[in-house]
């Protein structure tokens, strides 16, 4: 989880716009005639915007659980959980 009060209202608000995402599937969907496309394009934002939330979690976790930063890691250890970061990023992606 955010380790600060600075990640934890970023984390916030992106949750914030996700749910304003979500929202707007449902508004559309709403509508008597609605736009396919448009559904689409609203899912698909909200999705991408919740894997990047899941991202930016996981590497905090992963930065702050798995190699601390006052453990005593070495470059190779803090290479490696950069490399495990940066796959879950394209994975997310």
């Amino acid at each position: 989880m955010p380790h600060t009060q600075h990640e934890r209202r970023k984390l916030l608000a992106r949750v914030t716009r996700i749910q304003g995402q979500i929202a707007g599937v449902a508004k559309l969907l709403e509508q008597e005639t609605h736009d396919c496309t448009a559904v689409l394009q609203t899912i698909a934002a909200a999705r991408g915007a919740l894997n990047a939330l899941m991202a930016e979690v996981m590497a905090g976790h992963i930065r702050e659980h798995v190699i601390p930063s006052d453990a005593k890691a070495t470059p190779e250890q803090t290479d490696a959980a950069e490399q495990v970061i940066d796959i879950i990023n394209s994975y997310l992606r």
